[in-house]
């Protein structure tokens, strides 16, 4: 019984953590969430309503071999550390392994490994506690919001038009992208002109007219001007004003995501796919160790060790005058603090140092994660700007340029930022304080609408409107896109016309639920829950109350869209043929159900995914089974009967080849524990 359990989430975890504990330890993992909601009750919430939302759990499918290891490893130790993800969603997960062992509270203790590290993992173990409950009340108050609307509006949606779903956070993303297609569409252009003087070295703008501000409406005017110019401009005032230019605070979820997809051309899922491995551990050369801090936070705070370690890296490296001072968030509102920025374990650890054991995408994150944090405590730059005003008979031209003349934070992290040298000659000496321009051209131009979202400019929108989470963010990006609601053009979201229809009838029946300020005002109170300040049921009773009455009404008054006709007849009664939805996607069928049948069966082409691994000829296809489910097999079948239930990858696992599997996002072995 001198043996103590550790249980983590990550089946890659389990080596790393396992050398840093020693022989006293027994590492073993949970692999993710082992219970969820169950479909049972009203409208399949799996929650009792009427005895203050009681959640009713249920083991997720292929978990119990899971929990019955968990069981039989727990007889034996004398104490059991539940060690899941130090966030929200950790906690409950801790508390659902906590639950089903049967724990009391004198068996075990609740650990968090900020970092994978041998220190973090060390002094993790031992400050070891107990569950926070209120964090556990607050992800699964979430997790039964989502469900309530979930199950309720996507129901709806589905009944009356042709989308597929809906979500709190998800129909709110969608919204922003509608509203802001319908500002492109409404956008009026309006013309103007501009009139720039071209130098040997530089060019100015024509900005004002005897010191007023000049707009140029249409080309007759440009042309009246041009006739009032000649080529010689009179140096009439230069200013050189040096200012500060300052690094950005090290990362959190959010601008770890907005920047991987502005500089890595990372999407979202990607992104936290990578930094999770990051975390986790990768194998270098003497150990297996996790090369950054936990990847979900809203905090830029680092800890005072790393602070101290950096600078001394910094002064050591690039001299004193390159030290910098610590950011200080000015975001209070949802800002949970439980942990560090995302940075990297070791200053130490230079990227260039460690390439050689990375992949090119984790590379490339772990260099941007490095140098963000380490530019983050530098000293800003220095910046001289000048301005020249330049007269020609009362029309003045604006030339600015600017040289860095100290690059601080730059010295790092240039290549992710455009700060660039830009000199003007050195007009201020020219004794004729007359300059000559090589010619002065004109140019129309017209006003453009506001941009559409990409990706990092709607994540950027929704983390500064407080709505959703920040490690939510991929997952609503992914469902919009599958769904059908938005399509990517030049990497801009553009609403499709079933994400219109959805966000309209959404609107129409619950525009005070799905909009900014309901949902924002819902993670505030996520947050109070979290904080102990709020009570979790009264805050589902009291949304519960003014949405169920919203969704009775949309189902008795929203119309249902009429179905598509394919330009057939029914063979069997002559009425028109027409595209219905089913549970398992379209099909077509007679209008006049229901006194007719008729469904027209219609060859489907095989979906090939991937060679199969066992035969020579077969290739893996997607199928249905006799539910609806879809899985994937060998075309060869029944001489092959190779088939799995996760969309294979077509790789083979390192460790034992077998076929790698992709679900949410998540790259797995089909036959082992490896996680890619």
């Amino acid at each position: 019984m001198s043996k103590n359990l550790v249980i983590v989430e990550s089946p890659t975890k389990v080596k790393s953590i396992s050398k840093y504990l020693g022989p006293d330890y027994i590492v073993t993992s949970s692999k993710g969430h082992i219970r969820d909601l169950s479909t049972k009750g009203k409208f399949g919430f799996g929650v009792d309503i009427e005895n203050h939302f009681k959640p009713d759990y249920i083991t997720i499918k292929g978990k119990k071999k899971v929990i019955d290891e968990l069981k039989k490893e727990a007889k034996n130790v004398s104490t059991i550390y539940l060690a899941t993800d130090p966030d929200r969603e950790g906690e409950a997960i801790a508390w659902h392994i906590y639950d089903v062992l049967g724990l009391k509270d004198s068996e075990y203790k609740r650990v968090l490994f900020p970092e994978i590290t041998k220190k973090g993992v060390t002094e993790g173990i031992q400050k070891a506690g107990k569950i926070d409950r209120d964090l556990v009340n607050s992800q699964e108050t979430r997790r039964i919001l989502d469900r309530i609307i979930g199950f309720r509006l996507s129901k709806l949606i589905q009944s009356k038009t042709d989308g597929s779903s809906a979500g709190r956070v998800q129909s709110v993303a969608l919204k922003l992208i509608v509203d802001r297609e319908r500002e492109i569409q409404a956008f009026n252009p309006l013309e103007y002109w501009t009139i720039t003087a071209n130098f040997k070295d530089f060019k100015a703008d024509l900005f004002q007219y005897k010191h007023k501000k000049i707009e140029i409406p249409n080309e007759l005017e440009a042309n009246k001007i041009l006739e009032k110019l000649s080529n010689a401009f009179e140096i009439e005032e230069v200013t050189k004003k040096e200012k500060q230019k300052a690094s950005k605070a090290p990362f959190t979820t959010s601008t770890m995501q907005q920047e991987a997809s502005n500089k890595l051309r990372f999407g979202a899922r990607k992104t936290m796919m990578v930094a999770q491995k990051l975390y986790e551990g990768i194998d270098l050369e003497n150990e297996t160790v996790g090369l950054i801090t936990y990847m979900r936070t809203d905090s830029i705070r680092l800890a005072d060790e790393f602070v101290s370690q950096t600078y001394k890296f910094i002064e050591t490296k690039y001299g004193e005058k390159y030290v910098g001072r610590i950011k200080v968030s000015k975001k209070t509102e949802n800002v949970q603090d439980a942990h560090e920025a995302i940075r990297p374990t070791s200053i130490q650890r230079t990227p260039e140092s460690i390439k050689p054991y990375l992949k090119d995408d984790e590379y490339k994150l772990y260099r941007l994660i490095y140098y963000r944090a380490l530019a983050s405590l530098m000293r800003d730059a220095k910046v001289e700007g000048t301005t020249a005003i330049l007269n020609n008979n009362d029309y003045q031209f604006k030339a600015t340029g600017q040289v860095i003349v100290f690059d601080g934070y730059l010295k790092v992290y240039k290549d992710y930022e455009d700060t660039k040298d830009n000199e003007l000659p050195p007009l201020d000496t020219y004794q004729s304080k007359v300059i000559v321009s090589n010619d002065i051209t004109k140019e129309q131009h017209f006003t453009q609408p506001p941009a559409r979202y990409t990706e990092a400019k709607l994540i950027k929108e929704m983390d500064e409107l407080g709505i959703g989470r920040p490690s939510t963010y991929a997952t609503i990006m992914e469902n919009i896109k599958n769904r059908g609601y938005v399509n990517l053009a030049e990497k801009k979201f553009i609403p499709t016309d079933i994400g219109f229809e959805v966000t309209d009838k959404l609107q129409e029946y619950f525009n005070h639920i799905i909009n900014v300020e309901y949902t924002a005002g819902m993670e505030t109170d996520l947050d109070k829950i979290a904080e102990g300040k709020e009570v979790w049921y009264e805050v589902l009773d009291k949304f519960y109350k003014e949405f169920e009455p919203s969704v009775e009404e949309a189902l008795e008054k929203m119309p249902k869209k009429e179905a598509k006709e394919t330009g057939e007849m029914c063979p069997e009664c002559g009425h028109p043929l027409v595209i219905r939805k089913g549970k398992f996607g379209e099909f077509v069928a007679c209008s006049n159900f229901p006194k007719c049948k008729y469904i027209k069966n219609e060859p489907r082409e095989d979906k090939i995914i991937c060679d199969c691994p066992n035969c020579e000829d077969g290739k893996i296809v997607e199928k249905r089974s006799r539910k609806g489910k879809i899985f994937y097999g060998c075309n060869n079948y029944p001489k092959c009967k190779t088939a799995y239930w996760d969309k294979p990858t077509g790789e083979k696992c390192p460790e034992c080849g077998s076929m790698l599997t992709e679900k949410k996002g998540k790259i797995k072995c089909s036959s082992c524990d490896f996680t890619k």
